[in-house]
């Protein structure tokens, strides 16, 4: 199922509001069909008439919401994802071969190759995030590393965490598929993460392991680097001579 292209020249008014409802889910994450509504100025009647329809073509698969959260009288609302269907809707048709490539490269060049392919290709991060940085003084790190993400394809945003600190989520992966079986192609995301921010980050769920987003823990306080470490050590040392 294509999202972006679809076969007819010109799509019509249902198959246009459904690409609307998919990629809303797709930026935003899973949602509600109140949400969706509210989003998108439709009736809660036509979202969930479009959320029916893209049920039943495998796109979108109904969820219940983690938290169980007092809400009031009635169950909680259902939240709405994407399926493995619906993101291929978004992903490029590259995906078998960009796989056999790198099965070659294991196999040629074993797993050093590998990971160096992964570091190659996350360059973009630490390329951009200086420059980013010093030209959008009001974004926050974390903001900064969602708008390279988002450029590159991975509807990226940040959520604020009480006390822990803040939340990278990539609400789509273009790599998802080839990931699953590499995932040297995420560890490569997450250390160039950590290295722009100069501390410790922590992935906590992948698209390509089957979890709805790609989320990333930032701590609010970093720790201390290694090479810290050894300044406050030589200092120590120079006060006791």
């Amino acid at each position: 199922m294509e999202f972006d292209e679809v076969a007819t020249p010109v799509p019509g008014p249902d198959q246009t509001t459904r690409q609307r409802v998919v990629r809303s889910i797709l930026v935003d994450g899973p949602s509600t069909a109140a949400a969706l509504a509210e989003r998108l100025d439709l009736t809660p009647a036509a979202v969930r008439r479009h959320l029916d329809q893209l049920v039943e073509d495998g796109a979108v698969e109904a969820r219940e919401p983690r938290s169980q959260a007092v809400r009031g009288r009635g169950r909680p609302a259902k939240l709405f994802a994407l399926t493995e269907t619906g993101r291929d809707g978004f992903d490029q048709k590259y995906d078998d071969l960009a796989a056999q490539a790198l099965r070659f490269l294991a196999e040629t060049g074993g797993e050093d190759a590998v990971r160096a392919f992964a570091e190659r290709r996350v360059a973009f991060v630490e390329e951009r995030f200086g420059a980013l940085s010093a030209a959008e003084p009001h974004l926050s790190p974390a903001e900064v590393l969602a708008r390279i993400f988002t450029d590159e394809g991975y509807a990226a945003s940040v959520r604020q965490l009480p006390v822990v600190g803040e939340q990278l989520c990539q609400q789509h992966c273009p790599v998802s598929h080839v990931a699953h079986e590499f995932p040297q192609l995420c560890e490569a995301e997450t250390a160039a993460i950590s290295r722009v921010l100069d501390h410790h980050v922590q992935r906590l769920a992948t698209i390509a392991h089957g979890d709805g987003v790609c989320t990333t823990c930032i701590p609010a306080t970093a720790p201390t680097s290694p090479r810290s470490s050894n300044e406050q050590a030589n200092e120590k040392e120079r006060v006791t001579r």
